[in-house]
């Protein structure tokens, strides 16, 4: 299942000249920073480390200034943004989910600069709510040091536990953490009382398996900790 998608035009690297349009797009952002936010950052990340350093600060100021909403001037990153895909050649970005997981699939066929341009640009085409939130992880992709993959996610999103990688947790997170905590309402008495039966029932202390035990003790952790704020939320 496609969970966003990026298409990216740019420039062969034979061509005389540097330019790079978006294709086709498809970048849910909620909740924030959604799937599109973590596709545009992680992949941002995937290729920043191949980005000439002396580029770092224009493209900081790139992310700014679409955040804002202002004029871009041209080029940028030595590349000419332009809305016409005529004769260039063409990459696809996509985040999927398979079953329980999270995987990505980029197109690393060519240079890093249009890929990372493209992803800026994306952003700084969605509305001025979600613009922010996608902006913030793409920022947080330009500092990322590291392999993609969970940690990435977390990174990029704040979110801890099962929820890294599991695409039913980030599109419904609410839903998710009924289901981890076995609820079908969610008053702070029933959250905190299942929460603490759970915990007992998952810590090897009490007879639980050693494997496995972390992982569902964070789960659960997580799960209460978003109920919790929903409840207070509704108060």
């Amino acid at each position: 299942m496609i969970l966003a998608e990026l298409e990216v035009f740019h420039s062969r690297r034979i061509a005389p000249t540097r330019r790079v349009a978006v294709g086709e797009s498809r970048l849910p952002t909620d909740p924030a920073p959604g799937f599109g936010g973590l596709l545009l950052g992680s992949l941002v990340a995937s290729r920043i480390e191949e980005l000439d350093p002396e580029l770092y600060g224009d493209l900081h100021r790139l992310t700014a200034e679409l955040e804002d909403g202002k004029r871009i001037p041209q080029p940028r990153l030595r590349y000419r943004f332009q809305a016409d895909t005529h004769g260039l050649a063409k990459s696809r970005h996509r985040l999927l989910g398979q079953g329980e997981a999270i995987e990505f699939d980029f197109d690393e066929h060519d240079a890093a600069e249009p890929q990372i341009l493209a992803a800026v640009y994306a952003a700084g085409r969605l509305s001025a709510p979600a613009r922010r939130g996608v902006m913030e992880a793409i920022r947080k992709g330009m500092r990322w040091r590291g392999p993609v993959g969970p940690q990435l996610i977390s990174h990029l999103s704040g979110v801890v536990g099962a929820r890294t990688w599991s695409p039913e947790a980030f599109a419904d997170p609410h839903g998710w953490a009924l289901g981890v905590l076995g609820l079908a309402n969610a008053d702070r008495r029933s959250i905190q009382r299942r929460f603490r039966e759970l915990l007992r029932e998952a810590h090897p202390d009490h007879g639980a398996e050693t494997d496995g035990a972390a992982q569902r003790i964070l789960d659960l952790t997580e799960a209460r900790r978003i109920l919790l704020h929903s409840a207070r939320a509704a108060v």
